[in-house]
């Protein structure tokens, strides 16, 4: 092994240190912006089919497969608008690529958490209200 094969290893351990912060820090803020903005504009239609007298369950359901298309275009948009990066092959590709890759599985994980994690948890925490609202009524 000549000395030059291990400089470069070194090298590339202290640049792979280096650079697989950043990028996790980049998948983190992706995944809770837009998670944040997905769940807000999914509470905000659960809350006021709530306001309009529906039951718990079906305000979750009906709130859930009523933002599913907004929340499912803007993740595909976002998504699309990153796939050259990601298949980009010339000069600077070495850090566009797993950038893009990220960034990507940001935005699918966060679309999966707003989708199928938001309605469980906002059931989960109001189960509640339904309780309370059945021995008032009696």
């Amino acid at each position: 092994v000549g000395r030059g094969t291990i400089e470069r290893e070194v090298r590339c351990v202290i640049l792979n240190r280096w650079t697989i912060r950043p990028i996790l820090a980049v998948l983190l803020f992706t995944t809770a912006v837009l998670a944040a903005l997905d769940s807000r504009v999914m509470v905000a239609f659960i809350r006021k089919l709530r306001e309009h007298g529906d039951p718990l369950d079906d305000a979750i359901v009906d709130g859930a497969l009523g933002r599913r298309r907004p929340v499912l275009m803007t993740a595909l948009v976002a998504s699309l608008g990153f796939l050259p990066m990601a298949f980009n092959v010339g000069a600077g590709s070495e850090v566009q690529r797993p950038l893009a890759t990220v960034v990507i599985g940001g935005i699918v994980s966060s679309t999966l958490l707003t989708l199928l994690v938001l309605p469980t948890l906002y059931r989960w925490l109001h189960r509640g209200e339904e309780n309370r609202q059945h021995l008032q009524e009696t």
